[in-house]
Order: structure tokens, then sequence, then C-alpha cells
């Protein structure tokens, strides 16, 4: 593959330049609307039990949401070994220059997520990078591009310093730096708390954070580099209202519930669009960067 045509197919060293090409895992291929599948929801440490005709309705909200900023969607097929966290299709993958890390997340019922992204990114034309093995765990929910030459990684209950560290060997060869970020232990091992649980980006330079719950030496860092802060109405945050998809040219995705939150998006200059998103996203503690896999940006 000549590097032009790959560059029409994929990136990944950005998390802000406008969407072009992304991946997503509705609920109906996640299983949510199998029986089965729908019964494990207390082991998954969803609130209640899924409803799957609205948790299907608020992602194809989503979908019409990411096409009209102009992104090409794509449908992960389904497969038997997914789980109702397979619908949050962020995590399994890392999208890079060089092709796709496959991630080998923390946990348990999400490991087959990352060779069925692998596998299926193969199909698409875009290359795996590598992948991260035992005993290392990574979860790309972990992981920001702070630029294109560096990459913070949350270090968690689901991205160990093994992970980390897998991380770091491969991509110093591409030129690329890995820093490594400690995540507060939050409610324990049993729940979700990702970095980007607590701090996403906007644009280039500027963030939306969860203050009180980053480490200082993450604060620090983030400043040092120029970076801006937008603060959560902390009202919001077990609504996930740090979770905000960048879509480019200051322009953003976010869950229609958290209007406090969003508002002081706007007063911030940026373009907030929304989804209702109570059911798919608010009961499994996954907003719409973990809902979506970009695959390619401008």
């Amino acid at each position: 593959m000549t590097e032009t045509i790959a560059q029409a197919l994929f990136n990944g060293n950005s998390m802000t330049g406008p969407l072009q090409r992304v991946l997503v895992c509705s609920p109906r291929t996640a299983g949510w609307n199998q029986p089965e599948r729908a019964a494990r929801w207390r082991d998954l440490g969803f609130h209640h039990a899924p409803n799957f005709e609205i948790a299907q309705s608020q992602h194809d909200a989503l979908c019409r949401e990411l096409e009209a900023a102009g992104a090409e969607v794509i449908e992960l097929p389904p497969a038997a070994d997914l789980s109702l966290d397979a619908v949050y299709a962020h995590d399994a993958s890392l999208a890079t220059d060089f092709g796709v890390l496959v991630m080998r997340p923390g946990k348990a019922n999400r490991v087959a997520e990352g060779r069925n992204h692998g596998s299926f990114c193969v199909r698409m034309g875009v290359p795996t990078l590598a992948k991260v093995v035992a005993p290392g765990s990574t979860e790309a929910g972990d992981i920001l591009w702070l630029d294109s030459k560096t990459l913070l990684v949350g270090h968690g209950y689901r991205t160990n310093a093994s992970g980390i560290e897998q991380m770091r060997a491969l991509l110093v060869l591409h030129g690329i730096e890995v820093l490594s970020a400690p995540l507060p232990y939050g409610s324990g091992p049993s729940a979700c708390l990702h970095l980007m649980s607590l701090i996403s980006l906007l644009d280039e330079k500027t963030a939306i954070v969860d203050l009180p719950w980053l480490a200082v030496e993450t604060v620090e860092l983030l400043k040092s580099r120029g970076f801006q802060f937008v603060e959560i109405d902390y009202s919001e945050r077990d609504t996930l209202a740090c979770n905000v998809l960048a879509l480019g040219s200051r322009r953003l995705l976010a869950i229609e519930e958290n209007r406090k939150t969003n508002d002081r998006l706007r007063q911030a200059g940026f373009d907030v669009r929304t989804f209702p998103a109570d059911e798919l996203c608010i009961n499994g503690s996954g907003g719409p960067t973990c809902l979506t896999r970009p695959l390619l940006r401008g």
C-alpha cells in the first residue's frame, strides 16, 4: 500500500481534526436485543437492564450527527464473542498514522473486541501496526494524543504498566513519545474510570476537564504544553459531561442531557451538537467518544 493510498484510508495521530471516517458498533451488533447477552448487564456494570429499542434509536441519532458533520460511518460486523460493552467501540483499538494498534482490554469480556477490530480493519485496508499482549492490558479510553508525536496514557485498572511499556517500546520506533498519567482509585476496580472520563480534547489546545479528579502532574503537564481548560458543571459528572467528541473546526458532539456543561462549551465558542443518550451512554457509562473509533481525520 502506497503512502498516498494509506493516508486516504486512515490516520490517527490526532483527536481533534475534522472527522472523516469512523467505526461504530450499534446496540444491535453488540447484542443488546439478545436476551442471553442482555442478561449480563449487572456483571458488566450497567445501571439497569438495557432497553434495546431506545438505545438503538439513540445510536441512530448519533450516526446521523456524525454523517451530518461529514464523516463516513462504518458499522462493525456482528460476532458471537461480542458483549454489550462492544457498543463502546473506541476502547478496543487505537488508530495511528501507521495502522491500527490492537488493544488488549483490561475488562475480560472485552478482549475479543480487539481481535474483531483488527481483522475488520484489515479487510477495510487499514493494516494492523501491532497487538498488545499479556500480561499487558490497554484500553483506548485511557489514551490521548496531545499532539502528533506525544501520547498520554492513563495508568489505572484498565491499562496497566506492562501495556504502557509495550506501547512505548513500539511507538518510539515511529518517533512517538508515550507518557504515563496516574488515574485515581475512583469507585474501584469494577468501575470504568478511564483517562477520557476526566478529560476530552476539544481542539489542539483546549480540553474539557473534571479538574478535581485529575492528578496534579497531569494538570501541570497539560498547562506546560499550553492547554486551556473548560471545566464541566460538576452536577453533571455522573452523566458523563466530560465525554465530548471533537468533530473538527470547533464542532463538538455531546450528550443532550448535560445542558449546563454544553452551555459552558458554547460560551467558550464551540458549536455543540447533541443527541439523547440516557439509555445508550449513561446506563453503560460510555459517552460519544466511547461510541466511536475514529479512523481518519482531516
